[in-house]
Parts: structure tokens; sequence; C-alpha cells
């Protein structure tokens, strides 16, 4: 077993990942898009203009401004985007998972790969949805997307830092504290540390007059898609790998028993 069988089994994973986000993200998500443009549309062509008069986002006015079509935006695109970070994920976690395999204490192969995948889901997709959710194209502030987009990634970068520096810290000081002692230790830490970053780090509410409602059916469905995605990497993964040990053990066992007679 090497990097590149874990590898392979990542990237195979993540295009799972990648097919099921789509279809939960197209069924769940888009709807919510869709009302989200319509609503953005119809205040847009509610305000006056400064001359009095209405502006509106018509059939011309698409034409003119949008390269890509909704429809292709919602299905293709969609898809593409799905299948992109499924694989890029899948391989990330698979090259991780290969890495601290037999680091972890007394964590078999796929004990260690499932505990990769959720860590990589709460530090890398949970804990900063909830510092800064996703919102719906009506909601935001063009001028500010810069400064959001900074204070997200900066937020997911300690986020990062602190699950790396609590598994260590976990894995270090288990021989001391034993492994329920050294977890709680390691989860306390990561808390800590997040905790005081989002109460650092600005935050952001450029809400405006959007329906509350449908803005918490926009932010389920945002989640629900990381879910799914984070889930089956982490579960098809596991299962490929395990696959993988038995099949590795099995070549070992006959060949040790070939030596033998």
């Amino acid at each position: 077993m090497n990097a590149r069988a874990f590898l392979v089994r990542g990237l195979l994973a993540g295009l799972l990942a990648g097919l099921a986000t789509f279809f939960v993200a197209y069924q769940v998500g888009e709807p919510h898009v869709e009302r989200a443009i319509a609503l953005e549309e119809a205040g847009a062509a509610e305000a006056p203009a400064a001359d009095g008069h209405t502006h509106s986002h018509g059939d011309e006015g698409e034409e003119e401004g949008t390269t890509v079509s909704r429809h292709n935006q919602r299905t293709w695109g969609l898809l593409t985007g799905s299948l992109t970070v499924g694989i890029a994920l899948g391989g990330v976690v698979a090259l991780i998972a290969a890495g601290v395999a037999g680091r972890l204490g007394r964590l078999t192969l796929g004990q260690s790969t499932a505990v990769v995948a959720a860590i990589g889901f709460v530090a890398f997709a949970l804990v900063p949805f909830l510092k800064y959710p996703a919102t719906p194209p009506a909601v935001g502030n063009g001028e500010t997307i810069g400064h959001r987009t900074d204070v997200y990634f900066g937020f997911l970068v300690v986020s990062l830092v602190a699950a790396v520096a609590a598994t260590v810290l976990t894995v270090r000081v288990a021989p001391q504290l034993g492994t329920y002692g050294a977890v709680v230790a390691g989860v306390v830490g990561y808390l800590v540390v997040v905790v005081v970053a989002g109460q650092l780090f600005a935050t952001v509410n450029e809400i405006g007059d959007f329906p509350a409602d449908e803005l918490w059916y926009f932010r389920r469905a945002s989640l629900l898609t990381l879910v799914t995605m984070w889930s089956v990497i982490g579960v098809v993964l596991t299962g490929l790998l395990l696959r993988l040990q038995s099949q590795t053990r099995a070549v070992v066992e006959r060949r040790e028993l070939a030596a033998s007679l």
C-alpha cells in the first residue's frame, strides 16, 4: 500500500462525492437560488433610476451582460464545479490519510481515514460555515466582496491550523492522559482557538431586507451539500481502503504460505 494507491481511491471517492453533491445541490439548493435571483431582479426592477425611470432586467439585458445562461449554470456548470471540488477534496483527504496511517495512536487504517475525513469536515467546512454562512445571490454588497473573501479564508486557515495542532496534541498526550483524556484535550483546545478567533474576526451582516425564511432554507441546503460531499468521501474512501488492506493482507498470507511449503 503506497501513496498512489491511496490517491487513486481518493480520486474515485471524490468523483462519487461530486456526483452525489451535484444531485443534492440541484434538487435541494437550486430552487432557493432561483427564488433569490427572482427577488433580486424584482428589487432591481422596482428601484427608481436617477432620471426617474425604472430599470428592469429583461431579456435584452441578459443577452448583453450574461455570458453563461442560468440553465447552463445550474446544470453543466454546477456538475463541473461539484466534480472538480469533489475530486480535489478526495485526493487531498486520501493523501493525508496515507500520511497519518499508523501514526494516530492505535487507530486502524479504516479508523484513521474516517477520523481524517471527520476532522476535515469540521475544520474545513462546518466551522467556517458557522462563522461565515453561505449567502444567496441577492444578499451582500458587491463592494465588500474582497473583504468578505479575505476574512473567510483567514478564518478558514485558523481553523485548519488549530485542527492540525489539536490532532498533534491528542496523539502526544495520549500516553499520559489515555485516549479519552487526550481526545477531550484536543477538542477543547480546538474549540478555544476557533471561538476566540470567531470573536476577533469581523462579523459580516449584509442581509438587508432579504426574507429570513428564504435565507434559512438556502443556508440549510448549502450545509446539506457540504455534508453530502464530506460524508460520501469519508464513507467511500474508508471502504475502498479497507478493501485494499484486506486484499494486500491476503496476498501477503498467500506468499508466506507458499514460502513455508
